[in-house]
């Protein structure tokens, strides 16, 4: 254990539980950045309090949570004690805070560092900082004004507080975090932020648990048929993600290709397929019609939301994993695919251009044009000599994004704001 006067850091991620299986509807890869930073954070000897909303009152308010000796998860109460669309927590802020402000007094501790997630925890962070002095360092993980550069219905763009708020942290904080250059550039561009309080700093991937395994071993225990050719999707179940531009190109690439058609599957992995249909997403509504309206009910599975820990089985167990999406800040799931020595066809927007290395790792292709991407899934399928050779340079190329590089440049930059690492 450290001493007690050891570094203390406040990890903000107010609409997101750290502890939630990926895939569901309020999760994706912000939440596994600030478990496994907060983990890394842990092992170097620092204390890390992660602060989320409380989503469920039988679960303890501070759960074990196996991050380590020195890491906790602590659920504050914000709104309702139940899932909760993030667009209405704003709302319920204040409670937030009082709940921080609450758990500090009560333990007479204070923190070197708030370090936020996301624009509502970065309000909290700043209301905090009035009442506990210290320095701020933020990470937006999305835009909002990129996501209404990219919606293509009125329903998809941001409402409310959030562009105005966005644009407010990054005069307030001591230190954003940038995943991509592109990334800063956004925020320089669309918000008029000064570049100079903006770094640099890509997400990290676990490579002890995301790592290249014996396929037949990872489709074994999925229960996958040897024969089969397995195309993966991981992520929130939302129009962003670009799920339909993937399903039609499914349908273009091997509905007419009877010897592709039967060995080849799509497995869709977030949202939940225990839900009643009554209950689903919109979204998952448009899908399940749109994969019915293609006739391509047998080329489509949806496997609803997996543990993070199951997750390396389907990557090494899959041919390649597909990522249209419209936008990505970063794109954890590419990486951790290719940790795995899993090629990735990606669009090429934001930062998974930076992530693949198109026609080294994988493909890049132009996004929400699914006749290129069926292409390139043709292709992959039938050359593995190609497939074969993409992952064996994936899985070198994800090594400069282990969590302990990650780390080192987020406490450099804890540093710099001066909180002295004892």
């Amino acid at each position: 254990m450290p001493s007690p006067d050891a570094p203390r850091i406040a990890m903000l991620s107010v609409h997101t539980c750290p502890l939630a299986a990926l895939g569901g509807k309020e999760t994706g890869g912000m939440n596994v950045y600030v478990r496994e930073l907060s983990r890394e954070l842990g092992r170097r000897g620092f204390y890390v309090d992660a602060f989320t909303r409380s989503q469920n009152p039988e679960i303890p308010h501070i759960p074990d949570a196996d991050l380590g000796p020195t890491v906790r998860v602590i659920h504050v109460r914000c709104g309702p004690e139940s899932p909760y669309p993030k667009e209405m927590i704003w709302d319920y802020l204040p409670e937030f805070v009082e709940g921080v402000r609450c758990h500090i007094h009560d333990e007479g501790i204070r923190y070197d560092i708030y370090h936020s997630h996301y624009w509502l925890s970065g309000w909290v962070a700043h209301a905090l900082q009035s009442l506990y002095p210290a320095p701020i360092v933020h990470m937006f993980h999305t835009l909002g004004r990129m996501k209404d550069l990219v919606a293509r219905r009125p329903e998809e763009s941001e409402v409310g507080h959030r562009n105005y708020v966005e644009g407010q942290v990054l005069r307030w904080a001591d230190r954003i975090v940038a995943a991509t250059p592109r990334d800063k550039e956004q925020m320089v561009k669309l918000y008029g932020a000064a570049p100079d309080p903006i770094v640099v700093i890509p997400p990290g991937v676990d490579t002890e648990l995301f790592k290249p395994m014996d396929k037949a071993e990872a489709r074994a225990a999925l229960g996958i048929p040897v024969d089969q050719e397995l195309v993966l999707f991981v992520g929130r179940i939302e129009p962003l993600k670009g799920i339909d531009t993937l399903i039609e190109a499914m349908a273009l690439a091997f509905k007419d290709n009877t010897d592709l058609e039967s060995h080849t599957r799509l497995a869709i992995i977030g949202g939940d397929v225990s839900d009643d249909p009554a209950m689903m997403t919109a979204e998952m509504n448009r899908l399940h019609d749109l994969r019915a309206s293609l006739g391509i009910e047998n080329l489509v599975t949806f496997l609803g939301k997996q543990d993070q820990t199951s997750l390396p089985l389907y990557y090494n167990a899959a041919e390649a994993l597909v990522v249209p999406s419209h936008y990505e800040s970063f794109g954890m799931v590419a990486v951790e695919a290719l940790a795995c020595g899993t090629p990735v066809i990606a669009s090429d927007v934001g930062g998974l251009s930076y992530i693949v290395e198109d026609g080294v790792t994988g493909f890049l292709v132009p996004d929400q044009q699914p006749a290129i991407l069926a292409d390139r899934l043709r292709f992959l399928l039938q050359v593995e000599p190609l497939r074969r050779a993409f992952g064996r340079r994936a899985a070198a190329a994800a090594q400069q994004y282990a969590w302990s590089h990650v780390a080192d440049r987020i406490i450099e930059q804890y540093e710099q704001l001066g909180m002295r690492v004892r």
